[in-house]
């Protein structure tokens, strides 16, 4: 994965940017309201996101980020399992095809852990058995897509900033019935009231985006366990506006997810490509 930098507020802020490679050859207040929740709850709901999934133990994850930019759309897609009281997870990220429809590039395996992203078969010169680590506390976007894929504890980390939520209705997903919440998050307030674990991240994510207000849409089911979250991301760069759509999607909650973080003498050290 080559991961472009691309300037805000005089930061690097790293994106992932393999997909435009591929693709191209706030307020801070902590109020909210609720409109018409005939259940209840509403904007607790949807603020305690993060607390009922570590409750929940674990569960399978797939992720989408949809990318568009200059007419073009591509978008990277993820699979794997999350343990949300180990605060771990992994993840095998899907990158799109290149223009002339050559699958060329192998699936990227994404290590996730409090303060840190693990990738391997991320290319740019480093070694295919070794693991490159990123700080996300030092990405000025948190690491909320810098991977291609939202960490799923963030994703929900994140909604703890929750503003203005209104209840959409009850729905169905995959077989169940849910509750569909949408409003915005307010990026510096998550990162105010997230757990230790995710503050820095999503501080770091509050200086890095343009603006700290993100439209959700947010799904529970009957025990309260987020089922479903997209968040809609925009900045801007040398090439214009864009704009990034992140779908994360839990399910089998239960399933044990077991991950091994890479050994130091497996991290690359080296110099990357950029």
């Amino acid at each position: 994965m080559v991961v472009q930098q691309h300037r805000r507020r005089g930061g690097a802020f790293a994106v992932a940017a393999v997909v435009l490679a591929v693709a191209t050859g706030g307020c801070s207040g902590g109020g909210g309201a609720v409109a018409g929740d005939r259940r209840g709850g509403g904007i607790d709901d949807v603020r305690k996101a993060a607390d009922v999934l570590a409750e929940a133990g674990s569960s399978k994850a797939r992720t989408s980020m949809e990318m568009a930019t200059g007419g073009t759309r591509v978008t990277i897609r993820g699979e794997g399992g999350y343990d949300f009281k180990r605060r771990t997870g992994q993840l095998t990220v899907v990158l799109p095809k290149d223009p002339a429809g050559a699958d060329e590039h192998r699936p990227i395996t994404e290590l996730l852990a409090p303060g840190a992203l693990y990738m391997k078969n991320r290319g740019a010169g480093v070694p295919a058995d070794k693991w490159v680590r990123v700080d996300t506390t030092t990405l000025e976007d948190g690491n909320l897509v810098t991977g291609g894929a939202t960490d799923p504890l963030a994703a929900a980390e994140l909604l703890r900033g929750a503003r203005e939520v209104t209840y959409v209705g009850d729905e169905e997903l995959a077989g169940t019935r849910v509750r569909h919440y949408r409003g915005t998050t307010d990026i510096a307030q998550a990162a105010r009231v997230a757990e230790p674990h995710a503050r820095a991240s999503l501080a770091a994510a509050a200086k890095g985006f343009a603006k700290d207000i993100v439209p959700f849409d947010a799904y529970f089911d009957d025990a309260g366990r987020l089922l479903k979250v997209r968040h809609r991301f925009s900045f801007t760069n040398e090439s214009g506006a864009v704009a990034v759509t992140s779908t994360t999607l839990l399910y089998d909650f239960g399933t044990p997810v077991v991950v091994r973080l890479p050994d130091e003498r497996d991290i690359y050290a080296g110099k990357i490509g950029a």
